[in-house]
């Protein structure tokens, strides 16, 4: 295969700042010139050139007209999701437009029909233009309806009828069906032929093949049409996740103390950190319980899905783990629990989940990792990774089974749950930054500024524990 490039056709370069502007002026400016040239035209309605060249002007002004309005709408950018008003539809039987073996893309035809001496004469571009062969003749303006669309031969008669009776300018369109079956969509301009008494002697017409054109403007309501669709649809699921969110996850969203009171209370403090081109954060999920033993119940995770489907499973999933953390379960049995739940269900997914249990009385965590990143132990103003227990991700295999890991914790310490998004190379750096921080919130705020500046692959949920002391 040939190589697409060419020396006479070098690589398109990308558009320089203003491009846009700069057509919109020049399609103006042409659009000026066309106008011109159809004012100084030698106005002669004996002469058929004459006519031919105003029509055509006429029809070019027209569609330089379309291509100022389609550059303004490009340069505004994306449309309004509820301002611009819905255009009617074509009717069904609309030909496509596309490039078939036909007629070719807006050629323009001529035709006269002349009154007193029943003569008509088309030019060869409208015999191809209507499908019919030179053979066989033109039609008369009787014979020319049964080319069209029947529910435009009204508007075609209603048309002629004006021209001849009363002199209008023919200014519209119609659709044909051609003799190959195919139909098209015409553009007609035209005018009576007046002799020396001022009665119409003969009405010339000027016929273009507009179909391309109309498809492409169908096009365009259609990706409007859906552009809206997609836009309404994203602003409903957003509205029902966050919804689904406030419902299941903590009802503190900054920072929190459990248990509630008490020198041995948890500091902590969440954040959801959104993925810019995706911030719906589906099925990311933090969660915070405190236990009827006294202890508290610190889980992190996520799973795949974006939108009201991945929230949706969060939530069944965050219900069954907090049943089984009240019951008493460990954090080892408790995520083989869950990956039985998961293997089990109808869609099954692969997730991945950090449960623990944090003792106030022996400062002992206690947790199960299933293909999570392990937390991370910020201490003196040095960090690092807890060595993680086996742990395979939820839903991967049946009958896995889930190590546990325990770790003594001391006063001032700080825990660092999260879930894919920022490094944990790039987390650990921040362990020095730590080390005058007197509560999660401030430690939160911190990790979450980092990762802003930093590109993230997707969102992420993160979650700080202060020891207290």
């Amino acid at each position: 295969m040939p190589s697409p490039l060419f020396a006479d056709r070098p690589v398109p370069q990308p558009a320089e700042p203003g491009t846009m502007d700069a057509l919109i002026t020049r399609t103006r400016r042409l659009r000026g010139d066309v106008d011109a040239v159809r004012r100084d035209t030698e106005a002669d309605d004996d002469n058929t050139l004459w006519r031919w060249q105003r029509a055509l002007c006429d029809l070019a002004v027209r569609q330089l007209d379309h291509l100022g309005s389609h550059l303004d709408q490009l340069r505004a950018g994306r449309p309004d999701a509820g301002g611009t008003p819905a255009l009617v539809r074509d009717a069904p039987g609309q030909d496509s437009g596309q490039d078939v073996p036909g007629p070719r893309v807006g050629r323009v035809g001529s035709g006269e029909w002349n009154l007193l001496t029943d003569e008509v004469s088309w030019s060869d571009e409208l015999f191809q233009i209507l499908g019919r062969d030179p053979e066989s003749g033109p039609l008369t303006l009787d014979e020319l309806p049964s080319l069209v669309f029947p529910d435009d031969q009204a508007l075609l008669t209603a048309m002629v009828t004006g021209c001849l009776i009363d002199g209008k300018p023919i200014d519209g369109e119609f659709r044909i069906v051609r003799p190959d079956g195919r139909v098209r969509t015409l553009h007609m301009m035209g005018e009576p032929v007046l002799d020396t008494d001022g009665c119409t002697a003969s009405m010339w017409a000027v016929l273009r093949d507009t179909s391309a054109l109309r498809h492409g403007e169908q096009t365009v309501r259609d990706s409007r049409d859906s552009l809206r669709r997609e836009h309404h649809r994203a602003q409903t699921e957003h509205r029902l996740m966050a919804e689904l969110h406030e419902a299941v996850l903590p009802a503190w969203h900054g920072s929190s103390c459990l248990p509630r009171g008490g020198p041995d209370a948890l500091d902590l403090a969440a954040r959801r950190l959104p993925d810019a081109a995706h911030p719906a954060t589906g099925g990311h999920w933090f969660d915070v319980l405190e236990l009827p033993c006294g202890e508290t119940l610190l889980t992190i995770g996520e799973l795949p899905g974006r939108g009201v489907a991945g929230a949706s499973s969060m939530a069944m999933l965050l219900g069954a783990l907090r049943g089984m953390a009240v019951a008493g379960i460990a954090p080892g049995a408790l995520l083989g629990h869950l990956n039985q739940l998961l293997e089990t269900s109808e869609r099954p997914a692969l997730g991945s989940a950090l449960c623990s249990r944090y003792d106030p009385e022996s400062r002992t965590l206690s947790w199960a990792q299933a293909g999570h990143p392990a937390p991370l132990l910020f201490r003196d103003g040095a960090g690092h990774a807890l060595t993680p227990p086996d742990g395979v991700l939820l839903g991967a295999t049946s009958g896995a089974a889930y190590e546990q890991a325990e770790i003594q914790l001391r006063p001032g310490d700080l825990l660092v749950l999260h879930t894919d998004g920022p490094t944990r190379e790039r987390l650990i750096g921040l362990a020095p930054r730590t080390a005058g921080i007197r509560s999660a919130r401030e430690c939160a705020q911190l990790i979450a500024e980092e990762s802003d500046r930093a590109e993230r692959a997707d969102a992420a949920c993160l979650m700080v524990v202060r020891i207290p002391g």
